[in-house]
């Protein structure tokens, strides 16, 4: 029996990319990079290169079964876990491992987000292979690594200990978390060379990490495993109704990761990007001339420069003037800003709700 599983999470807002990602429809199910798949499909078949396409399972919000259903025809709908509400990942992640342990007791799997890059999928391949192959046999909690090309104060950073433990020579102990850093403070990260960005893709046993959950999340931990008959069966969906009002809304990294002594991190270097903003799509295409993204025939620029535009098919544009911008219309929203303003854009769709309601966004 594949005791190796994979959760995908694919709950999010990516608020961060309105006005083309909505709470109707958020990037993870559409085409950002323009590729011809949307972000989900690209990380379903880039992780079906290592996991069973059956051992595959979904995380998202209940609303968006349909789209994954629609997008990733070759999965089961019962692959397919919806909550009934956005609670952070730790409530995603502890109702995933508790149905895959109650699937496989010797479940071992990895968690990725729905919505990242992956440029080198071989060398991501080979990664997961490793990670999996020392999480079968060692309750670690192992996160990948990115190694940092430049000092970016979009990520996370993962401190690690230099010194070598039993694992592997890629492993290595973690010291710390940091939060997203002021530009100087990421510049002093990449000179000690003991950084790395945190890029939200998890390795581990079933067993580890509900351990990890008893110990640090007990009253959540609780929840879940109170209704471990109901997980699985057709009364899952009553019982996740009646419990996630009671789920805290954190984060795996806060809730479990930061307060525990058995997370490691994998040395990892796959061309990765979170895609967590318009600036990072803009880094990650390719640029014309004059630096700029996203221009076609019936886009029309003068002494414009290191621009990202992205415009409907049928709309004819002149752009003239404009340096280091953001422009992008889906349907009846318009975002003009500058590139370094991109963080911004997740107050803005605020602004927008309170003001306009939800169903403008």
């Amino acid at each position: 029996m594949n005791h190796n599983f994979a959760i995908i999470m694919a709950g999010g807002l990516g608020s961060r990319f309105w006005p083309t990602s909505t709470s109707h429809k958020p990037k993870q199910f559409l085409d950002v990079l323009n590729t011809g798949e949307t972000l989900l499909q690209q990380t379903f078949r880039r992780v079906s290169l290592t996991i069973p396409k059956k051992n595959i399972l979904i995380v998202t919000k209940s609303d968006y079964l349909n789209f994954c259903l629609d997008q990733l025809p070759e999965i089961n709908k019962e692959n397919i876990i919806c909550e009934p509400s956005r609670r952070n990942t730790a409530p995603c992640i502890a109702l995933a491992a508790f149905k895959l342990k109650k699937i496989d007791p010797l479940a071992n799997f990895i968690v990725t987000p729905a919505d990242h890059l992956v440029t080198n999928e071989s060398e991501f391949k080979r990664i997961i292979q490793l990670g999996l192959s020392v999480t079968a046999k060692n309750n670690i909690l192992l996160t990948l690594g990115i190694s940092p090309n430049k000092p970016e104060t979009g990520y996370g950073y993962i401190q690690f200990k230099k010194e070598e433990n039993s694992f592997n020579t890629e492993i290595k102990t973690v010291k710390t978390f940091i939060e997203k850093p002021e530009l100087e403070l990421a510049k002093s990260f990449l000179e000690t060379g003991e950084f790395l960005w945190n890029s939200g893709i998890f390795i581990w046993n079933a067993n580890s990490i509900l351990s990890a959950f008893e110990k640090h999340m007990p009253e959540m931990y609780s929840l879940f495993e109170g209704g471990w008959d109901d997980i699985n069966s057709d009364n899952e969906k009553a019982f996740l109704e009646t419990i996630y009002p009671h789920c805290p809304n954190e984060s795996i990294d806060y809730g479990i990761l930061e307060k525990s002594s058995q997370v490691y991190v994998l040395k990892s270097d796959f061309g990765w990007s979170d895609l967590g903003s318009w600036g990072a799509i803009y880094s990650d295409q390719k640029k014309n001339n004059q630096g700029n993204v996203g221009v076609s025939e019936n886009i029309f620029l003068y002494d414009s420069k290191d621009n990202l535009i992205s415009l409907p098919k049928e709309v004819v544009a002149v752009v003239e003037g404009l340096n280091n911008y953001i422009v992008v219309q889906s349907e009846n929203r318009l975002l003009i800003c500058p590139k370094e303003s991109d963080q911004n854009i997740k107050k803005f769709v605020t602004d927008i709700k309170l003001k306009l309601g939800e169903g403008e966004i």
